[in-house]
């Protein structure tokens, strides 16, 4: 299980690479045409992840709020009364009651946490995956260049220069 810590290390990560990716930095071998639809997906890839996230946060947050209730449950007689707030009104309701909700709203929020963590995960993947296409095509165009510079010489380093012109736009 990821902690909310290495969940953040992450996401600051995938943030520095977008804002890389915004600026045109990263990619400076990659053709516009191929930049943009990659950019594109890392961007969607990029906010899903943020906000797998923010719900993960949200949801550890109620569970302390529910554990931090449940504890204050253990302390109570049998006698003390149990009121739940709906709306501005305060109503009666009983002990059992409020412990099985308690209990319940727990399970509920566990299952929502595994199915959260699962979405991090593939994203996480995904992500990676944008990440590898990325070095892949870096790599394929770096080899081009050297091929072209290569083969013609003089001629073969107008091509190259023209291959990383034409990326770096």
């Amino acid at each position: 299980m990821a902690t909310i810590s290495s969940l953040e290390a992450q996401l600051n990560e995938g943030t520095k690479v977008y804002q890389k990716l915004q600026q045109g930095t990263a990619l400076p071998l990659i053709p516009p045409s191929s930049r943009s639809s990659i950019s594109l997906t890392l961007k969607q890839r990029n906010a899903d992840f943020t906000n797998a996230v923010e719900s993960r946060q949200r949801l550890d947050a109620q569970k302390a709020e529910n554990e931090a209730v449940k504890k204050e449950f253990a302390t109570l007689l049998p006698t003390n009364q149990v009121y739940k707030l709906v709306g501005p009104v305060l109503l009666k309701q009983e002990q059992g009651e409020a412990k099985s909700n308690v209990d319940n709203r727990l399970e509920l929020i566990g299952s929502e946490i595994k199915r959260v963590e699962e979405k991090i995960a593939d994203v996480e993947k995904k992500l990676e995956s944008k990440k590898m296409e990325l070095v892949h095509i870096q790599t394929q165009l770096q080899t081009k260049a050297q091929e072209a510079e290569e083969e013609g010489g003089a001629g073969g380093k107008n091509v190259a220069k023209q291959i990383g012109a034409s990326a770096a736009v």
